[in-house]
């Protein structure tokens, strides 16, 4: 374990030793982006069991691609760094380069190519997972012709203004939809419901956490890994911490009450709307703590200016209508369902 070489730094050194001389001449851009825990340095040396090795993704022109495509896997040697340059990759044994031109790449994983704007669907279709894939890991060089990789980057790097108030509107009204139900479960014995409602309410607060500070929510498995390593969001992890360690709806209660207070003031520094107050109070006449999550949704949603934003239905982008996988990872899917739903 303690002799783990992460894969960025595996992979910027096979780009640079063995991949950059074999191309060299021919005008790319090369990265390591995409799908993989490498990506967004959340792998381990557990990763390297499987889907891992030295990878480089180039991009050529699309004329080029074949031809290049034979020169590189021609001049690979058999291993890098003591691991092989040719091994199994999401079930396919295959190169660790792989050759492709950009356009491809981006309108196979988003759905579309950023380079040639951004619109309002695509924003909203595309996973929080793919737009994290496309503007982490690192270009180790961005030498095609026109608008390359770097550009498309920037193009995502975070949401629009207004398309940021919408998303972080419709995270608000997930909380708000849930925060009574942890105190209602319990009040009548059910604490296991209790403690699922937490948990699922603890979820979404990391998600607004993330949102808040213009980070792309990674998926499940990364989700608390992308919370912990923030500036800032030690408190938060204890009191969600504390909410899902605990035995009792009262105890969880409180740990929730506590995280949704450092997100709203969280919010209120960001001045993206009105300021609200940021403590917990009484849902109605019942005896449960909440937020209020739909005051802040309809804060943001009144300072949205783009008339077509601020008529949607507070549903929000794909991940806040979605869980499943087997929609979220195949873009065409996805901007069915949210054109759909969003009427765009």
């Amino acid at each position: 374990m303690c002799d783990f070489v992460p894969g960025l730094e595996l992979s910027r050194s096979f780009y640079g030793e063995v991949v950059a001389p074999l191309v060299s001449g021919v005008p790319h851009s090369a990265a390591l982006v995409g799908p993989g825990s490498e990506v967004l340095e959340f792998d381990t040396a557990r990763s390297a069991d499987h889907d891992w090795g030295p990878r480089v993704l180039l991009f050529v022109a699309p004329s080029r691609v074949a031809e290049v495509e034979a020169k590189v896997v021609a001049g690979l040697p058999e291993r890098f760094s003591g691991f092989p340059t040719v091994f199994g990759y999401h079930g396919q044994v295959r190169p660790g380069v792989t050759v492709t031109d950009l356009g491809s790449w981006l309108e196979g994983e988003l759905g579309f190519d950023p380079r040639a704007g951004v619109s309002l669907l695509d924003w909203l279709s595309a996973p929080w997972q793919r737009l994290a894939e496309v503007t982490r890991g690192e270009v180790f060089h961005d030498g095609l012709e026109g608008a390359g990789l770097e550009a498309a980057r920037r193009a995502l790097s975070w949401y629009p203004e207004d398309v940021w108030r919408y998303v972080l509107a419709c995270q608000w009204r997930r909380i708000g939809q849930e925060e009574p139900f942890p105190g209602r479960c319990g009040e009548v014995g059910d604490e296991l419901g209790s403690a699922v409602v937490g948990a699922r309410l603890a979820r979404e607060v990391m998600r607004l956490a993330l949102l808040l500070r213009r980070r792309y929510p990674p998926y499940a498995k990364w989700l608390g890994s992308a919370l912990v390593r923030m500036p800032g969001s030690a408190e938060l992890a204890t009191s969600l911490g504390a909410a899902l360690a605990a035995r009792t709806w009262r105890q969880r209660e409180e740990g929730l009450a506590a995280a949704y207070g450092r997100v709203a003031a969280w919010q209120n520094r960001l001045v993206l709307a009105e300021r609200l107050d940021e403590g917990v109070r009484a849902f109605y006449d019942r005896p449960f703590r909440v937020i209020d999550g739909d005051r802040f949704a309809g804060a943001l949603m009144a300072s949205v200016t783009d008339p077509v934003i601020k008529g949607l239905p507070v549903t929000g982008c794909v991940d806040q209508m979605s869980d499943s996988t087997d929609l979220l990872v195949v873009p065409g899917r996805a901007r069915a369902m949210t054109a759909a739903v969003l009427g765009l």
